[in-house]
């Protein structure tokens, strides 16, 4: 690896939602049964292994003893030869090696590369998209149940933005996913990123929604979706001034 992480693998439990009942999240009554914590954005463990977990706290760093100014270099470097490359010659097999390379290994070596970069720079875009993807097929069934939820709260065009197929299940929340990611090598980018942006801003509204619905009944379930919403929310404010970067030949 270029950027060595002082990390020690450790198991992470991912407590998953169960879909099927929803009148049950909808009470409140069930929701700490049914709801815990979704480890992508509210408790991102400080350790790596695969498949990884995230702790929320630490999305934007990863704590370790290199030079800044190196890892900041490499991350540029990197993200930059590695989408000039692919988008001058893109080879299908290519694209979905890359595509499923967090599949096979984990995300520990693109988080090594490009966690710490800031979120308004390409390697830090690049970043958030493939930690969306890792999010969603983690758990699509869960994914799709909030995205559902979001759509029908949201009020924007963001679903039509985002491009998921309605109804959205598992099967379809997993190909909007890939299609983001095949996107930013294959596609205009920046309309990658504000598909990603407007898929965030769902999610945080399907949070934000669920999360009411459980605000009597589980209080504490609330407060993990509420946090949930905002990083999703920050998230997608992110991706959307990365896109307007890119835009203008800003984003590098």
């Amino acid at each position: 690896m270029l950027c060595q992480l002082s990390y020690r693998p450790s198991p992470t439990n991912l407590a998953r939602i169960g879909v099927a009942d929803a009148r049950a999240v909808r009470s409140g009554r069930e929701a700490a049964l049914r709801i815990h914590e979704w480890g992508m954005m509210d408790r991102m463990a400080d350790d790596f292994h695969k498949p990884t977990l995230f702790e929320g706290r630490s999305f934007e760093a990863f704590k370790g003893g290199e030079d800044p100014a190196q890892i900041n270099r490499v991350a540029h470097e990197t993200a930059g030869a590695l989408l000039s490359r692919v988008r001058e010659d893109p080879q299908p097999e290519v694209i979905d090696r890359l595509l499923a390379f967090t599949d096979d290994h984990g995300i520990d070596a693109v988080a090594e590369l490009w966690s710490r970069a800031s979120p308004r720079s390409l390697p830090g875009s690049l970043w958030r998209i493939y930690l969306l993807r890792v999010l969603i097929r983690q758990d699509p069934e869960q994914a799709s149940y909030f995205f559902e939820r979001g759509t029908e709260v949201i009020p924007s065009i963001d679903p039509v933005v985002a491009g998921a197929e309605s109804p959205t299940g598992p099967k379809e929340i997993t190909e909007l996913a890939d299609q983001i990611l095949r996107g930013l090598f294959t596609g205009d980018f920046a309309i990658a990123l504000e598909r990603a942006a407007a898929f965030c801003r769902i999610m945080a509204q399907g949070c934000l929604s669920i999360a009411d619905d459980a605000e009597i009944g589980a209080p504490e379930t609330a407060s993990t979706l509420t946090t949930r919403a905002l990083r999703f929310e920050t998230i997608g404010d992110e991706l959307t001034r990365s896109a307007a970067l890119w835009r203008t030949d800003e984003l590098d």
